[in-house]
């Protein structure tokens, strides 16, 4: 009975995080609304759009959470192998997308364009970052969980974990399918 409500206190207590992180997103997105268009003569979204390699990207990390869900799945079936073996692949398929967000930034930044130069792109380098900063924190965490899983196995702690964890992932994609939208689609129209 202890264990069961430590772990109802855990969960929630990561609930109310989820839900500061979406305020945060909320804020920033409201942000890139309101200066979406304040370009200073510099270069829109239109510009910066590359539709093939943002839905690439976009696939990508829906993938990465259908083999999220997987691993929990072999998680409740107490797979350890595939659990494992799953969020190796998951952990890939996030390292890609971020690899290709951080080549959109670089290719921005290479044309002679940073987040000083409009307030556009401050607001898309603060939102977009935001995000991919928040995966780096996902791989990072995915990483060390698979060590432990690896050294210590199916222990309680590591599977709360894990399914905290995949709760933080799927948050991460919810908020790249609003990115694509707003930023991508909408404002690249």
């Amino acid at each position: 009975m202890e264990k069961h409500n430590s772990d109802d206190k855990v969960f929630f207590g990561f609930w109310v995080y989820l839900m500061t992180d979406l305020l945060m997103f909320a804020v920033l997105f409201a942000t890139f609304a309101v200066l979406r268009n304040n370009t200073f003569g510099g270069i829109t979204i239109r510009e910066i759009f590359d539709p093939p390699a943002v839905l690439t990207e976009t696939l990508i990390l829906l993938t990465s959470s259908f083999v999220m869900g997987l691993a929990i799945v072999s998680l409740n079936y107490k797979k350890k192998f595939f659990t494992i073996f799953f969020l190796i692949l998951t952990f890939i398929l996030g390292l890609m997308f971020l690899e290709m967000e951080f080549s959109e930034f670089i290719h921005i930044i290479e044309q002679g364009y940073s987040w000083q130069t409009s307030a556009f792109l401050s607001s898309f380098f603060t939102l977009v970052g935001t995000h991919g900063l928040h995966i780096a924190v996902g791989l990072i965490w995915m990483g060390i969980l698979v060590a432990q899983l690896l050294r210590r196995g199916f222990t309680t702690g590591n599977l709360r974990k894990v399914r905290l964890l995949s709760m933080f992932w799927h948050f991460l994609d919810i908020v790249w399918i609003f990115i694509f939208t707003i930023v991508y689609l909408m404002s690249g129209i």
